[in-house]
């Protein structure tokens, strides 16, 4: 599972549009400022901040804060949800029926039974996106949001010793097809094949002294 992640306002290299559209790179940069020394975490009972998210809900890629995990009746469900398996989409593609992009520079995991954590990624500076399904929940406070889980599919063999899945990535190619296409057991196939075109370029490194809290970088 994925169950934290980063993203440093200081990324020199943007994969993650086919178009790159610096009004969502600027926006990406503003909230990361914001929110700076601190990784995000599964939103829920205790944490409740929005994260970025890029939709596209008339056709062209959108900047949206959004809830990481689903809502249920105004609170967070009670099965896991902030991960979704691959597996389980090409089963029911129509779980991907709403999808986004979560924009990142790297995801955190913990090697076991080490508990050394490690931060996954594609080099220093480079932000990408991971692709998500998404639907609509009333917060806790009764207000409506947009609730995303992160696709997570079987880990490429140099990664799978430290963590046995990674998150679905999306390269620039294939965003618009995330984004727009019909949710189809296809389209979920496709998106995996994209995904894994990215295997040769991921890499981790350990992280023993904050053990993946604190600092976004």
């Amino acid at each position: 599972m994925c169950a934290s992640y980063g993203l440093d306002p200081r990324f020199t290299d943007a994969e993650l549009l086919a178009e790159a559209d610096e009004e969502i790179l600027e926006g990406l940069r503003s909230w990361a400022q914001d929110n700076a020394g601190e990784t995000l975490r599964p939103t829920g009972r205790n944490l409740r901040n929005l994260n970025p998210l890029i939709t596209s809900p008339a056709g062209a890629p959108a900047l949206e804060t959004a809830w990481w995990g689903f809502l249920v009746d105004g609170a967070p469900a009670r099965f896991p949800s902030i991960n979704t398996r691959s597996e389980r989409l090409q089963q029911r593609p129509g779980g991907a029926r709403s999808r986004a992009i979560v924009p990142t520079t790297g995801w955190f995991e913990m090697q076991k039974p080490e508990r050394v954590w490690h931060e996954f990624g594609m080099g220093p500076g480079v932000l990408f996106g991971m692709a998500a399904v998404t639907q609509r929940g009333r917060t806790p406070d009764g207000e409506w949001t947009t609730c995303y889980s992160i696709v997570m599919r079987p880990a490429p063999p140099q990664l799978a010793h430290l963590h046995d899945r990674v998150p679905a990535l999306v390269p620039p190619s294939f965003s618009q097809e995330w984004l727009t296409a019909d949710p189809t057991r296809e389209l979920v196939d496709e998106a995996l094949l994209a995904a894994a075109s990215l295997d040769e370029r991921l890499s981790a490194r350990a992280r023993p002294d904050d053990k993946g809290d604190g600092m976004l970088f």
